[in-house]
């Protein structure tokens, strides 16, 4: 088992060898910020010039300017000259500051030796796109390196962030392809990037900070999930008024193993279709065990659905579902073709439709909803419908898992570990808001308010969703023989 690297050896990796892009990710109070502001000032008393950008910058207190400003002044440099919009060294070298998402065309072609990103977990996909390809080596200094024999470093890129969501730009680009090596041992580098996973155990000064009691308390009051985003630099997959937990997801990785049971019953397979350019998604589970989920942006929707029908040809399911609402309701011909001759049982599902069973009573199972009502007068639609009772599924399984409670399986879910994607699902299932309506019935945001809002397309999502409609199976007739002698 890899041991895990300590600290000083991981940072000081990160200083002694070069690397287009360099990360430090991680919770509160880990100094990841004080650490490369240092190495910034070093860099500017060497005569080198540092542009210190941040996604959103408004104004100069937005920047890193106190920061460098308290740093020179804790630690005693000299030769500094601090103004108001930057910092210069009577080497010539300077600090200056960018806000990248309004102004991302001011960056291409700057004069300088290197670019700190303090808050990388904001960086948009345009803005990643743009610094990589802008911060170089400019062509005229290139070929005065290459007349006078010398060689010009690349310019460096540092990032300092916390994890935000794992659907964020910049989780998708570096930080996914780092994550299983961080976990071991908090260190990853590949061709391109350098990551340095730190937290407050690594902060030498943190007991002197004040934040022990904080941390304490927040180990008390706060949720798993929550706590272990703030202090241990972990993934925060929620947003306001969302209806299933991180540490509701958390508990059903795995749950059939945890709580000793087997998958067993139906077999289904759902596909979750979208335009040229959107993910499409497949899920496949067994009995409650929900073994596989998968993600496709390439393609069209055609071609995405021979894709999805292929899958579950692979899997010999009892049943395949898919969104017959929107752009799925083209779908029906295509589908039905691919599953002619095949004993599968296949079934469109209209989220948009009022709720299933309309007249049945649905009975709450927490605090979330007051009182037993019917279907109809408890859900807005379908999707809303089979949303909450996935949600229910969840809340009982962390019941079962963390709090010991015992309740019948079939009346849990478990995300199997193997599945490719997990983390992408806990993040679009936890980014699912409830969209509060004056007659009280319980509805959601639908997908183009999600994507007002900053949260992608739940694909993966609603493909789990509809795993929990059970289909309509007919039952299977042996056909008439005729005798062919008499």
């Amino acid at each position: 088992m890899a041991l895990r690297i300590e600290c000083a050896n991981r940072l000081g990796v990160l200083l002694c060898k070069p690397k287009r892009i360099k990360i430090l990710v991680g919770g509160r109070a880990s100094t990841k910020s004080t650490f490369v502001a240092d190495v910034v000032l070093s860099k500017v008393k060497q005569g080198q010039r540092w542009c210190c950008g941040r996604e959103f910058q408004n104004s100069i207190d937005d920047s890193v300017h106190q920061l460098l400003s308290d740093e020179i002044d804790r630690i005693g440099f000299d030769g500094f000259t601090i103004f108001a919009n930057e910092i210069a060294h009577s080497s010539g070298g300077k600090a200056f500051y960018r806000g990248l998402a309004r102004n991302i065309t001011s960056v291409k072609g700057i004069n300088t030796n290197g670019l700190w990103v303090e808050e990388g977990e904001s960086l948009s996909n345009k803005t990643l796109r743009v610094l990589t390809a802008s911060i170089r080596v400019s062509a005229k200094d290139g070929q005065k390196a290459k007349e006078s024999g010398i060689d010009i470093p690349v310019p460096e890129i540092w990032i300092t962030m916390n994890r935000g969501s794992s659907n964020d730009p910049i989780a998708k680009k570096f930080l996914k392809r780092a994550e299983s090596a961080l976990a071991k041992c908090g260190y990853y580098e590949d061709d391109t990037v350098m990551i340095v996973q730190i937290n407050y155990p690594d902060n030498p000064w943190f007991m002197q900070s004040g934040l022990e009691q904080e941390r304490l308390d927040d180990l008390e009051h706060m949720e798993a999930a929550e706590y272990d985003h703030k202090w241990g630099g972990a993934y925060s997959d929620s947003v306001p008024d969302a209806i299933i937990k991180a540490s509701w997801f958390d508990a059903c990785i795995d749950a059939h193993k945890k709580l000793g049971f087997t998958a067993q019953g139906q077999e289904r397979v759902t596909y979750d279709p979208a335009d040229t350019g959107d993910a499409k998604a497949v899920a496949y589970i067994h009995g409650v065990v929900v073994k596989q989920v998968k993600s496709n942006s390439t393609g069209t929707v055609d071609t995405a659905t021979d894709w999805a029908c292929d899958f579950s040809h692979s899997i010999k399911p009892d049943s395949f579902m898919w969104d017959a609402d929107g752009m799925g309701a083209g779908l029906k011909r295509q589908i039905t073709d691919a599953f002619k001759w095949k004993k599968v049982a296949v079934e469109g599902f209209n989220g948009s439709h009022g709720a299933d069973s309309p007249d049945a009573i649905y009975e709450p199972i927490d605090g979330a909803v007051k009182g037993s009502k019917s279907n109809r007068e408890t859900f807005f639609n379908a999707r809303a419908q089979y949303y909450w009772l996935l949600r229910d599924r969840m809340f009982k399984t962390w019941q079962a898992v963390v709090k010991g409670k015992y309740i019948n399986p079939d009346e849990l879910i478990s995300f199997a570990s193997e599945i490719e994607e997990l983390q992408g699902l806990r993040s679009e299932l936890c980014r699912i808001p409830r969209k509060f309506n004056g007659a009280g019935r319980i509805q959601l945001v639908s997908k183009p308010d999600m994507k007002k809002m900053g949260i992608d397309s739940p694909n993966m999502a609603d493909a789990v969703m509809m795993l929990m409609k059970q289909p309509k199976i007919q039952e299977e007739f042996e056909p008439l023989r005729f005798a062919t002698e008499w």
